[in-house]
């Protein structure tokens, strides 16, 4: 999922150290501390200690910065952090929508994605001017192919007040649909007029991605390299890496790469890159990407959360487009932005399935996606 303009205030906590003196057992058996016996007695708790209630106010900007840090790094701990905070709220009907509306971006983060429209749709009944949360439900909107829906949810952001977002949200799903030429002009015009500099960024990364769905690769990769000049960004680094890799300028991509934190999607794109050069590194990284897919398993995570990575690991890397094809499929169950046509497309071709390649083109057409890098031929 793209990322956010969202603005957050840093609150930094100071607290007092105690300086304690380190003891070191001389054996194994050495008893260093005895703790006290656990009773069944608890002393009242006088109203100076009793547990003061939760403050949406203070949990708020604190999982807001929870939410950037894990879009920032990809550490899908930060997501566990923010929901953390949203807890004493989390699914209540009567919680208060700002609450509501980062629960749905803490789920739409972990591609919980119909949790995260049926918390949006709830509180959006109760707050219907509510901003960020039409936004939040326009991508889950396209992201899932329906870009009517994903215009009528623009249409509400801007009657909640927010033009720019709205407009750009207008403009990015007009691109989807192939109205390239309207949508490129119109995100160069508020790219242009944006004052801040996170603005731009965004502005641009979103330019850059219309462009590419128009074809026009060389302007995409200006767009993307104004957008990371501006600031960077993790999500619009990994974008631009792709194009790269697309058009074979590999080292471009791994430049692209170097200052990222070795996420999965980060050390794939890395790993893919080597692979192309020629350098060894490619197999060590997928031995680690390999290593940490089998963690996930462990843990009891949905592989079918990771299908796009799972598949391209397996296009790119394992020489498996079989595979790769089945990934990609149950990824399609899950999210349909243009990579993931891209990679299903890309997986069928390679696998030589021509019935798989028919079925595919025929469900894209009924979207109504038009992306230029979808052109596969048989």
């Amino acid at each position: 999922m793209r990322r956010s303009v969202v603005a957050f205030t840093l609150a930094v906590a100071q607290c007092s150290v105690l300086a304690t003196t380190s003891v070191q057992p001389l054996r194994d058996d050495e008893v260093v501390e005895v703790l006290p016996l656990i009773t069944r007695s608890r002393p009242t708790l006088s109203a100076a200690t009793k547990p003061v209630p939760p403050d949406p106010l203070v949990a708020a900007p604190a999982a807001r910065n929870y939410i950037a840090q894990a879009r920032q790094t990809g550490d899908t701990r930060y997501w566990g952090r923010a929901q953390s905070l949203l807890a004493p709220w989390w699914d209540r009907v009567d919680a208060p929508v700002d609450i509501a509306v980062l629960q749905a971006t803490v789920q739409q983060g972990r591609h919980e994605f119909a949790a995260s429209r049926r918390v949006l749709n709830t509180a959006l009944a109760r707050t219907p001017g509510h901003a960020q949360g039409w936004l939040n439900l326009a991508a889950l909107e396209r992201l899932s192919g329906d870009y009517a829906q994903a215009l009528a949810a623009c249409m509400k952001v801007g009657q909640a007040g927010q033009a720019l977002y709205a407009q750009a949200c207008t403009l990015e799903t007009e691109s989807l649909q192939g109205n390239h030429q309207t949508a490129t002009q119109g995100l160069q015009k508020l790219a242009s007029q944006a004052r801040e500099a996170s603005q731009r960024a965004w502005l641009s990364s979103l330019l850059a991605e219309a462009f590419e769905r128009w074809g026009r690769d060389a302007l995409a990769a200006q767009a993307y390299q104004r957008s990371l000049a501006f600031e960077p960004d993790l999500y619009t680094s990994i974008a631009y890496s792709d194009l790269s890799l697309r058009l074979g300028r590999y080292k471009d991509a791994l430049l692209a790469l170097s200052a990222l934190p070795e996420t999965d999607a980060v050390l794939l794109r890395r790993a893919a890159a080597w692979r192309n050069l020629d350098d060894r590194r490619w197999r060590g990284a997928l031995s680690a990407l390999t290593d940490r897919t089998a963690e996930l398993k462990r843990r009891g995570d949905d592989p079918a959360l990771h299908g796009r990575e799972l598949a391209l690991i397996a296009l790119w890397l394992e020489d498996n487009p079989t595979s790769a094809l089945a990934y990609a499929r149950q990824n399609l169950a899950l999210q349909r932005e243009p990579v993931d046509w891209w990679i299903a497309l890309q997986s069928a071709k390679a696998a030589k399935d021509d019935t798989a390649l028919i079925e595919l083109k025929a469900t894209l057409g009924l979207t109504g996606l038009q992306d230029a890098r979808l052109a596969v031929k048989q």
